[in-house]
C-alpha cells in the first residue's frame, strides 16, 4: 500500500480499510467516491480433470448420500489417496487397470 492514506477511511494498512468497512456501510460514503478503471487477473483456483460419466455419476451419487458435494467428495478421496500413498512409500502406484 503506499504511503499515503486511503481517502474514505483514512486507513494507513489494508487490515486498517478492511476493519473500517467492516463497520461502515458504503451508502454512507456513495457521494464520496469516483469511478475507476482497473484490470484484474484472475488466475484459477482449481485444476479440472475429465472423468468418465459413469463414474461422474457414482461420484454425485455417493456425494448426495455423504451430504458433501461432488468436488468435496473427490478432493477427501484424493486427499487420503495421497496421504496413504506417502505413509507406503510408493507401494501403491496407479495404473490403468485400476481406473
Amino acid at each position: 500500500m503506499k504511503k499515503n492514506r486511503s481517502s474514505i477511511s483514512k486507513a494507513r494498512s489494508y487490515r486498517e480499510i478492511g476493519e473500517f468497512w467492516d463497520e461502515h456501510s458504503l451508502s454512507d460514503y456513495w457521494g464520496k467516491t469516483r469511478k475507476v478503471k482497473l484490470d484484474v487477473v484472475l488466475e484459477p483456483e482449481v485444476t479440472y480433470y475429465p472423468v468418465a460419466k459413469d463414474l461422474s455419476d457414482e461420484i454425485r451419487s455417493e456425494a448426495r448420500k455423504q451430504g458433501v458435494s461432488s468436488d468435496t467428495l473427490v478432493n477427501i478421496w484424493l486427499k487420503e489417496r495421497i496421504k496413504g500413498n506417502k505413509s507406503k512409500r510408493g507401494k501403491l502406484r496407479p495404473s490403468a487397470s485400476n481406473i
